[in-house]
């Protein structure tokens, strides 16, 4: 049986569960995270899932907004033809999303004139424009490749000073 980030939350920590029921935290920061970005490829909607479900669980119990966040080219691409196609697409995934968890997301798209050379640049630049203090960002299990190149993930955590919370 699967619990949420949330019921884990509470089961393990009695004060949370006295904050998120309308009692002060006694000595702990209710607005911990106020910001939180989730980073997110249309191409890979799938795989992110568990990411999406960990920040609105996350965003719940701070209270903090969610933004996701993508980067695009202005080339077609397999998830868009242009930029506006593809922030029109973030949109209606946000809504879809926001409608399943009960938490609102917005969006904030970028775009990248080569998206295999500066995706990471251009992430940690979107997440310092919206203003995030966690970015929460799905990830993969490392294989061979990993050990020669970075995942996406791993290097947006060793190149922000944001805290990155990322996701199998």
């Amino acid at each position: 049986m699967s619990l949420s980030l949330l019921n884990l939350t509470r089961q393990l920590d009695p004060l949370i569960t006295r904050a998120h029921s309308g009692r002060e935290f006694q000595g702990r920061q209710q607005d911990m995270f106020k910001t939180i970005a989730v980073p997110f490829d249309l191409a890979h909607a799938d795989k992110q899932i568990r990411a999406i479900d960990t920040a609105a669980d996350l965003a719940k119990l701070y209270g903090a907004s969610l933004t996701l966040v993508g980067v695009t080219s202005n080339m077609p691409g397999s998830s868009a033809h242009n930029p506006k196609e593809f922030a029109d697409k973030l949109v209606e995934y946000a809504k879809t999303q926001s409608a399943r968890t009960g938490v609102t997301f917005e969006t904030h798209s970028s775009v990248s004139h080569d998206i295999a050379i500066d995706l990471e640049k251009k992430l940690n630049e979107a997440v310092h424009e919206i203003g995030a203090d966690l970015v929460v960002m799905a990830s993969h299990v490392p294989g061979f490749r990993d050990y020669l190149f970075r995942s996406h993930a791993s290097n947006l955590a060793t190149h922000t000073d944001l805290s990155v919370m990322i996701v199998r």
